[in-house]
Formats: structure tokens, C-alpha cells, sequence
């Protein structure tokens, strides 16, 4: 009782740091009132609001590819149901994502799909997931060198210097997923790089190498049938929502550069993965306010731009999520006879 008492606290007052964020900290990071973001929303029509709602429903369905790739059998009503309610929960708990994936186990599961086929399913969308933050962080910085919008030379150089390091973390980590001779060599040069470090933050010798090994063994199968759909349902998504929030800028009268968009939006999807709050919620917003802000945009506009993205992006998939849950709770008829499991090993670990 003790602990499910910390956790509802935990869950209060992550829900209440980012609504302080939000409703205290953006109007100062903006530096200006909630009566000048709000008036912003007054130039929103029907029109403009029913094409929000149709590129975030696209965005939704996008994303249902990568889960369909993942998981043989699943169909792209259940997968968006799947992202539906782990959304959800992502959104409204600290740490969410751990109830989520035992959600998508439940789920899952009623529908057919083994635990170990379900394990990888989510290994590998977590895989896809991480490169594709890796990615855009690099796209955001070469967007702003490109429209040189750094400050000075070796502001220019770090930011491509960044960029490229991300490019080749990026690099790396497909070439262990689709070479089986990668894993060993690549971990033997991390070994090599680790040496370096205190003997307290050293990991013994070759468990990088056994990490990346584990990696490929339990993702193997399901990569090489299905990483086609998987990253082109995963660039489908992320291009869809960075014109999602192109449009809310639009909607709300902040004219932003290309560059600029491209890196605000690049921060504001990275700093959905501050662990604070939900979903980053409030981090997000503000880190994604305060860069435009800095890039001299128009304060008011933007401020509501980004809230006006947030609204889509967290605070409408909480609701959804919970029609998806009740869907699933009702309709516990709703079955699709997975195709054929392929050969998987026993054993899925996490890289470490």
C-alpha cells in the first residue's frame, strides 16, 4: 500500500510540475502574458482546425506501420489502439512507458500474439524509436547551419561537429542491426574506447560486444522482414508531425524560417524524453519557445503555436487512449490470427 501511495504521489506531482511549466514558466520564457498567447488562437477557423485534426490522424495511422512491421499479424486497427493507450499512459505517469509496454503485453496477448513475439515487437519499435531521436537532432542542427542561423564560427563548427557524431551513433547502431560481423567489431572498439575510463565506470571487458550480440539475436528475424515498412512508416510519422506543427505555426501567424522550424521541432520531439514529467510535457514546450524565441520569432505567436502542437501531441491522445482502452475492454472478440511466428531465440535482453 505504501509503495502504490508513493507512486500516486510520484504521478501528482510530475502532472503538476509540468502544468506549472506550462501555465508559470512559458509565458516568462516567452516574455509575454497569457492574454497576448491567447488572442492567438482567436484567428483559428473551421477549416484550419479540421486540417490539424486530419494531419494528426494521419500522423497516428503512419505510426501504425511501424507496430504492423514489428508484430507479423497485428492489423493497423489494433496497432493504432496499441499506441493509442500506451500513449495514454505515457502521458499521464512518470516512467509511463514501463505500464505501457505491460498494456501492450495484455493487449496483445487477448488478440492472439506470444509473449516472446510481443517482446521482440517492442525491442525493436524501442530500437526504431532511439534512432530515430538520434536522427533528428542532427537534422535540426544542420537545418540551422544551413540557414545560418548560428551564431558565430565555432558555434558553426560544433553544431556540424554534433551533427555528424549523431550521424555516425546513427550509422553504427543500423550496421550492427543489418551485419552480423558488426556487433563483434564495433564492440571491440568500444571496448578499446572505455579503457580509458575509471576503473568504477569501466564495464568488464567484451560486454559491449555481448550487448550489441544480444541486440541483433533477438531482433534478427523480425529486421530483416520488416525494416522496410518499419522506416517508412517511422519517417511517414515524424514528417507528418513536423508538418503538424509547420501548420500550427502557420495557424497562429508565427512566419518561422525553414531552419528554424526543422531544429525547434527536432529539440521539442528530443525533450519529450525528459523523465520529470510525462511525455516531457512543459520541458518540451518550453525548450521549443525558447529556442524560436532566441532565433528572434515573434514571442506571442509561437507560444501558442506550440501549445497549439502540444494539444495534439499530448493532451487529445490522452482521451483517445482511454476510448481505445474501453474499445479493447468491450470488444474482447476482436481477434486476427497472427501470422506464423518466425524462429526467434528464447532469450530477448536490452542492450545494456
Amino acid at each position: 500500500m505504501r509503495s502504490r501511495g508513493v507512486r500516486i504521489a510520484g504521478a501528482v506531482a510530475s502532472l503538476v510540475i509540468g502544468a506549472v511549466l506550462i501555465a508559470v514558466a512559458l509565458p516568462k520564457v516567452a516574455g509575454v502574458d497569457w492574454g497576448a498567447i491567447g488572442t492567438q488562437f482567436g484567428a483559428l477557423d473551421a477549416p484550419t482546425v479540421l486540417w490539424l485534426v486530419v494531419l494528426w490522424l494521419a500522423g497516428l495511422w503512419a505510426y501504425t506501420y511501424v507496430l504492423t512491421g514489428s508484430l507479423p499479424g497485428l492489423t493497423n486497427a489494433q496497432a493504432l489502439t496499441l499506441n493509442a493507450t500506451g500513449s495514454a499512459v505515457s502521458n499521464v505517469l512518470p516512467f509511463g512507458g514501463a505500464a505501457g509496454v505491460a498494456l501492450t503485453f495484455a493487449m496483445a496477448g487477448s488478440w492472439g500474439h506470444a509473449r516472446r513475439a510481443v517482446a521482440v515487437s517492442t525491442l525493436v519499435t524501442g530500437v526504431w524509436n532511439t534512432l530515430a531521436r538520434m536522427a533528428l537532432p542532427a537534422l535540426g542542427l544542420l537545418a540551422l547551419v544551413a540557414a545560418g542561423r548560428v551564431p558565430d564560427e565555432r558555434m558553426t563548427v560544433a553544431a556540424e561537429v554534433a551533427a555528424v557524431s549523431l550521424a555516425a551513433v546513427l550509422a553504427l547502431t543500423v550496421a550492427v542491426l543489418a551485419w552480423g560481423g558488426a556487433a563483434p567489431a564495433i564492440g571491440r572498439a568500444v571496448d578499446a574506447v572505455v579503457r580509458v575510463l575509471p576503473g568504477r565506470w569501466r564495464p568488464r571487458p567484451g560486454r559491449a560486444g555481448e550487448a550489441l550480440r544480444s541486440l541483433r539475436a533477438g531482433t534478427v528475424d523480425i529486421v530483416r522482414r520488416g525494416w522496410r515498412k518499419m522506416t517508412i512508416g517511422m519517417v511517414a510519422y515524424l514528417g507528418l508531425q513536423g508538418v503538424l506543427f509547420a501548420a500550427c505555426l502557420s495557424a497562429t501567424g508565427a512566419h518561422v524560417g525553414f531552419g528554424e522550424m526543422v531544429a525547434a521541432f527536432a529539440l521539442g520531439r528530443l525533450l519529450t524524453t525528459a523523465v520529470v514529467t510525462p511525455s516531457g510535457v512543459g520541458v518540451s514546450e518550453n525548450g521549443t519557445v525558447a529556442l524560436l524565441v532566441a532565433l528572434g520569432c515573434p514571442a506571442a505567436p509561437v507560444a501558442a503555436a506550440v501549445l497549439l502542437f502540444a494539444f495534439f501531441t499530448y493532451a487529445i491522445e490522452i482521451p483517445l487512449g482511454g476510448l481505445g482502452w474501453l474499445a479493447w475492454v468491450s470488444v474482447r472478440r476482436w481477434r486476427v490470427a497472427p501470422a506464423r511466428p518466425h524462429s526467434v531465440p528464447q532469450k530477448v535482453e536490452a542492450a545494456s
